[in-house]
């Protein structure tokens, strides 16, 4: 893996598509709020309809800013088609819906993000889909799950402990069985792992986490080959609603622009209080994919600034987290805020639907977002609420 991360994901950004009929050549995009757009014709009418005019008609399937976001993740991503959704989770269900049908088989990991978790419990299962758990970090044991299943969706890293999948053998392998596959990569960004080229099928972004890096906006992606996007567009978009607007659009091309430097801000500010972390005495595990020795972690050029470590029992978790001041708590990730989710609270979910419980999070671990603090200043709040809380 290179020491030093790359920042070329913009290396066919000549391919992207200006919005050209732009009569003022304004160098921001502009915003299309509106809800529909107009016909000249009878003749143009029907040619939208009848699929000879890509005119858009209606902007809960395609509005011109959303579109151009499409197109440009697309692009980062190596992808051929992409359509963005109101929210991750919307990407997520309609990536997967699209693909599986009553008594089909999911494969996908431990640890996978709890709504997904969610999603699959109380909603796939009901329509008889059945879903495998598997260790992801276990490659052979992720390769015989494949056999007679429909779709595998894997996280590389997972949410909470960032275990890691060998990509590119999951993604060969799947392919030999006739499985689809589906990677969300909202943790390492386009600009730092591209599973598309590891023969993954369908890559999955919440927007709202560093692609948007503003906790300030809802949006989910999904990005593959034309095949497979046409396919969750005739299959499943449509009749969801779950539609991008415009102006959470227009937010997220804006904040493509600063990404490179934010995410050199989170992969270096993020080594460095892991580092400092890792070397306290009261922490006793560090799940970075930086400290990890497995295949997976092949794939990165950079890391986020997204980590969990483990206490050991001489902190009062709770009050540890009271004592924070620069690091507050939230649920979400990839802005500008320090954070911390500590899994002990999360475990208070009802334990059917708690994927902390089902796997065995340990309720010492907590989740650390470091934000575009520096790292001096996490690494001194982090110090000075880890005194507080010994017991």
């Amino acid at each position: 893996m290179n020491e030093t991360p790359r920042f070329d994901a913009y290396r066919h950004a000549e391919a992207l598509p200006p919005l050209r009929d732009d009569p003022f050549d304004a160098a921001v995009p502009p915003i299309y709020q509106t809800s529909l757009f107009l016909s000249e014709s009878y003749k143009e009418l029907e040619d939208v309809f009848a699929g000879r005019s890509k005119k858009p008609i209606y902007s809960r399937g395609d509005n011109p800013t959303v579109r151009l976001l499409e197109c440009r993740i697309a692009d980062m991503e190596g992808a051929e088609e992409a359509r963005a959704f109101s929210s991750g989770m919307a990407a997520i269900a309609a990536a997967v819906l699209a693909f599986v049908g009553p008594g089909d088989r999911i494969v996908t990991v431990r640890h996978v993000y709890s709504d997904a978790f969610r999603f699959f419990e109380k909603v796939l299962k009901r329509f008889g889909i059945l879903v495998d758990y598997v260790d992801g970090t276990d490659t052979e044991a992720m390769l015989a799950a494949l056999s007679g299943a429909r779709l595998a969706y894997l996280e590389n890293p997972t949410s909470m402990v960032f275990e890691l999948q060998d990509l590119k053998a999951i993604g060969e392998a799947a392919r030999r069985h006739g499985v689809v596959t589906i990677v969300d990569n909202s943790w390492a960004t386009p600009l730092y792992q591209n599973p598309l080229e590891l023969g993954i099928d369908l890559v999955i972004h919440a927007a709202s986490k560093y692609l948007g890096g503003q906790s300030d906006t809802v949006a989910g992606l999904v990005a593959g080959s034309k095949v497979h996007i046409d396919r969750i567009n005739s299959e499943i978009y449509p009749y969801t609603g779950a539609k991008l607007a415009p102006f959470e659009a227009w937010l997220v091309l804006r904040n493509l622009e600063t990404l490179p430097l934010r995410l050199r801000h989170h992969h270096e500010a993020g080594l460095a209080v892991a580092s400092w972390l890792q070397a306290h005495e009261d922490v006793t595990d560090i799940m970075h994919p930086a400290f990890y020795d497995h295949p997976g972690k092949a794939t990165f050029r950079g890391f986020g600034g997204l980590f969990s470590f483990a206490v050991s029992d001489r902190i009062d978790v709770a009050a540890f987290v009271d004592a924070l001041r620069l690091v507050r708590i939230g649920v979400s990730w990839g802005g500008p805020e320090s954070l911390v989710v500590p899994a002990k609270a999360a475990l208070s979910i009802s334990p059917e639907t708690n994927v902390f419980a089902r796997f065995g999070v340990s309720d010492r671990t907590i989740r650390l977002n470091v934000g575009l603090h520096e790292a001096e200043s996490v690494i001194a709040d982090l110090a000075q609420a880890l005194l507080a809380a010994k017991r």
